[in-house]
């Protein structure tokens, strides 16, 4: 169970960091400030969210089935769904942005260097 406690984040924290940059280098506002505020957009930008995590989520909730059966007997699908969510989606919900932001940064930084 350790293991996953760590693979799932450091997964979704690369998936962030691919999409983060990619919308540095499209122009595109920061992830979770979309998803807050604008309410046109907040379905498409979720739904992209949940199809760049979907794998890293889908390979937890296997995780979760071999340990509740190894150590319980049974399976407990909400249970599996919320740590799931928690561990998969949760970090790559708060660092996409931050990200995005960086590479903006970055990314004008290079380009002003280039003007010098």
């Amino acid at each position: 169970m350790a293991f996953r406690i760590v693979l799932q984040p450091v997964m979704a924290s690369i998936a962030a960091l691919a999409d983060g940059v990619n919308d540095a280098k499209t122009g595109r506002n920061p992830y979770l400030w979309t998803v807050l505020t604008n309410p046109l957009k907040r379905s498409s930008r979720l739904h992209e969210g949940l199809i760049s995590t979907a794998r890293i989520i889908l390979l937890g909730l296997g995780m979760d089935l071999i340990y509740q059966y190894l150590v319980f007997d049974t399976f407990h699908p909400a249970e599996a769904v919320i740590i799931a969510g928690l561990l998969c989606f949760l970090p790559y919900l708060l660092l996409r942005g931050p990200i995005t932001r960086i590479g903006r940064w970055w990314l004008d930084r290079r380009s002003a260097d280039k003007f010098r």
